[in-house]
């Protein structure tokens, strides 16, 4: 596809709404299935399933070397970043996990200047900012109840942080394959942890949360990531990447109106400082 408005707008509403709806559906799957057993059916079908179609297009495999990068890749921004939110989720509301992951660019920042990047005034502003609205997200928020949640809201962001800065100079296949690839090594890794924690299914999950997981496989693992990695070819990263400062926003309304989720006064606020300050990160002129 040439990049025409209509395709770029396509793709942005993709990126918008099927990763800011995500939340929604990990809230909805829960609810019927164990969270890292949960992100293993995900991952496995949607890598298979993704891996499968591009073979059969011909796209190389990946290396044997590759294949430790992306284990390696699966452990920091699949079982770490995407089952950690699983697991919060089962304590704490989709909106207000959205609005703790939204804090991932301040990371990003901070890890890059371990590979020698400079940042300017302006980034540091809003890191120190961001970093604010965290701290009172975590402790003025319903997270106050949950040390699960915190916990997990805290690491899940800094994993992913560190694997998409960590990833930038390993060996790794084309971006389609290092999706599969990643996904299909992130599944092994929940499923692994699904059996050291002793997940149970307790009953035949319901149909909605089987809807659910559906849902995240095939639109948030597949549709929703194409379409980011078709963005970051087509358009100026500083559009690609404001699905940040998007998604939480989508996930707040998706889960007030469907779940009837509220939120109190300093949730509000700290989401209003983090997205502020990722603003902030994101638009500051690189050097």
């Amino acid at each position: 596809m040439t990049a025409s408005p209509v395709a770029v707008a396509a793709a942005l509403a993709a990126v918008y709404l099927v990763w800011g709806s995500t939340y929604l559906a990990i809230a909805i799957g829960v609810q019927g299935y164990p969270p890292f057993a949960m992100g293993a059916i995900r991952m496995l079908g949607a890598g298979v399933l993704f891996y499968a179609v591009l073979r059969w297009r011909g796209v190389p495999a990946p290396t044997r070397a590759q294949w430790r990068n992306l284990a390696a890749m699966g452990v920091f921004m699949v079982l770490f970043a995407n089952g950690l939110v699983n697991l919060a989720q089962t304590e704490v509301s989709s909106g207000l996990a959205a609005i703790a992951v939204a804090s991932m660019p301040l990371f990003v920042a901070v890890f890059s200047t371990l590979k020698g990047r400079t940042l300017g005034r302006l980034e540091w502003t809003g890191i120190i900012v961001g970093l604010g609205g965290v701290a009172l997200l975590n402790l003025g928020s319903e997270l106050r109840g949950s040390w699960l949640g915190m916990v997990c809201l805290v690491i899940a962001p800094l994993s992913w942080a560190w694997g998409s800065v960590w990833s930038r100079d390993q060996d790794l296949p084309t971006p389609f394959m290092n999706a599969a690839g990643q996904m299909l090594c992130g599944g092994v890794w929940m499923a692994l942890a699904s059996l050291l924690l002793g997940e149970r299914f307790t009953g035949v999950p319901p149909l909605d949360s089987t809807l659910a997981v559906i849902y995240l496989a095939l639109f948030g693992s597949i549709i929703g990531f194409s379409a980011y990695v078709w963005l970051l070819s087509n358009v100026r990263p500083a559009l690609a990447t404001s699905y940040a400062y998007v998604n939480p926003a989508i996930a707040v309304l998706l889960g007030t109106l469907v779940l009837h989720e509220r939120f109190d006064a300093d949730t509000w606020i700290a989401m209003a400082v983090i997205l502020a300050s990722v603003v902030l990160v994101m638009r500051a002129p690189r050097r």
